[in-house]
């Protein structure tokens, strides 16, 4: 749980993710962890340490499933993931609101910005592990949790399609001004990651931009078990 992550992160094409996140809200990080990290961390949850809350969506008409919240401290390696992918992302989310006409702009460094959450009563973690079994799923949603949002998340698949559990596809839809949603499935292998749109994005259109609603969940899982690390940047309320 302890390798470097300037490696992998500074193998990953920058430039063409920013580009997906442009076209489409949406880029994938591949190989982003290990499947030696990805069983560790899923590991985790069969324990309570190191969690401050777990929900059971079923009882909060969220789908069917469950997860848990991180507590202080996060595992080094959430901890460590969060920080680094950040500054990464803050020129596309500065980028973004500047072409929505948003004043809000995101400092360089995240302890800043956690900083900023927690002026305002944002104190509470976010990041967190999900886990899915057999008839399982996850409705579309958007994760705010209060006045300061960050404009992208990442997801990480910890477990593989076809060998630990079939079906339980990443689900992205948007819906446009005056038009019907588009959904969009994007497929992931164990240790890939997904980076996208919390909640808006902007989309060129021929009379200028436009806000584009994006919302994200997982198809029901026909097989097996899932689990699947969050990464968001803001705290919660």
């Amino acid at each position: 749980m302890n390798a470097p992550l300037h490696a992998p992160l500074a193998a990953l094409d920058w430039t063409g993710t920013e580009t997906a996140l442009d076209a489409q809200g949406w880029a994938l990080l591949p190989g982003l962890l290990s499947p030696a990290d990805c069983a560790a961390l899923a590991g985790l949850y069969a324990g309570d340490a190191g969690f401050r809350s777990r929900v059971v969506m079923e009882r909060h008409g969220f789908g069917r499933g469950e997860y848990k919240y991180f507590a202080h401290p996060l595992p080094d390696i959430v901890a460590r993931l969060r920080t680094a992918l950040y500054p990464l992302l803050v020129p596309v989310a500065n980028r973004w609101n500047a072409a929505m006409g948003l004043d809000v702009r995101y400092p360089a460094d995240h302890a800043d910005f956690i900083a900023r959450c927690n002026a305002a009563g944002q104190l509470r973690p976010t990041p967190l592990l999900l886990q899915y079994g057999a008839g399982d799923y996850n409705c579309l949603h958007q994760d705010l949790y209060g006045e300061h949002v960050f404009p992208l998340q990442v997801a990480i698949l910890l477990s593989e399609p076809g060998r630990d559990f079939d079906g339980g596809e990443f689900v992205l839809t948007e819906q446009r001004p005056r038009m019907q949603s588009r959904a969009e499935v994007v497929p992931l292998r164990q240790g890939d990651a997904v980076v996208f749109a919390v909640n808006q994005r902007p989309v060129q259109g021929t009379r200028g931009v436009y806000r584009v609603a994006m919302r994200h969940g997982v198809s029901r899982v026909r097989a097996g078990t899932r689990h699947t690390v969050g990464i968001i940047f803001h705290d919660a309320q």
